[in-house]
């Protein structure tokens, strides 16, 4: 899993990043609002400390949920109630006072990722050619090479391939992988944009258009 973390303090960013890596996480820090605005799409993850030297963590909070349904744990360093409950409202699905251990961390890591992608089966291994999809373990080979994907990438990628000759509309894609209903407001308009960025980025990784295939005012389906 790719963790992008917002933090400003550069020491406590790489002993989180290191500590995070023994278990298994890639993790890359932003020393700040705007550099974590310009990278967070390429993760699966973002750890956002709301106290950052440019822009206030909530309102880069606020940003990345009208753009993306990524998951979002903020930490804070007060303890009031109220700043719990103004990063819950301004899009975090998850909120730790600082000081925190790395055991509670990674439990509501584990905890907010199991929320994160209702409806998508990962039970099986599929081969398409060059091309194979592991399910279970979540990881993309082309011509035997792993290919990196983000979390929705592999989700997108995976439904469209486990029904290969059906066409998705962008509200059946909506509500399976991103888990919200049609007629969702902006943030369903702002998904359906998001839907089309990433089956380019799909085809870019995978080297083909041929792997998604867009179906002129419907959706997509698999070309494999």
């Amino acid at each position: 899993m790719q963790v992008l973390l917002a933090e400003s303090d550069k020491q406590s960013g790489e002993d989180l990043r290191l500590a995070l890596l023994r278990h298994g996480y890639e993790m890359e820090v932003a020393d700040s609002g705007a550099s974590a605005l310009r990278s967070y799409e390429e993760f699966d993850l973002i750890l956002l400390d709301l106290e950052l030297p440019d822009i206030d963590g909530l309102e880069v909070c606020r940003t990345i949920r009208q753009n993306s349904d990524i998951p979002i744990i903020s930490f804070t360093g007060q303890s009031a109630e109220l700043d719990r409950v103004l990063s819950l409202q301004a899009g975090s699905d998850d909120c730790i006072v600082k000081p925190y251990g790395l055991r509670e961390l990674i439990a509501r890591i584990n905890a907010v990722m199991r929320r994160a992608s209702p409806g998508v089966r990962r039970d099986r291994v599929m081969s398409f050619g060059a091309l194979r999809i592991d399910g279970e373990g979540r990881q993309v080979y082309l011509d035997d090479e792993p290919v990196k994907l983000t979390r929705k990438e592999f989700d997108l990628l995976h439904t469209l391939a486990s029904q290969p000759s059906t066409v998705f509309t962008r509200e059946q894609l909506m509500r399976k992988i991103w888990g919200v209903k049609p007629g969702g407001g902006s943030l369903a308009g702002g998904l359906t944009r998001t839907i089309d960025t990433h089956a380019s980025s799909l085809r870019g990784k995978l080297g083909s258009s041929e792997w998604v295939i867009a179906v002129r005012g419907v959706g997509f389906r698999f070309g494999g």
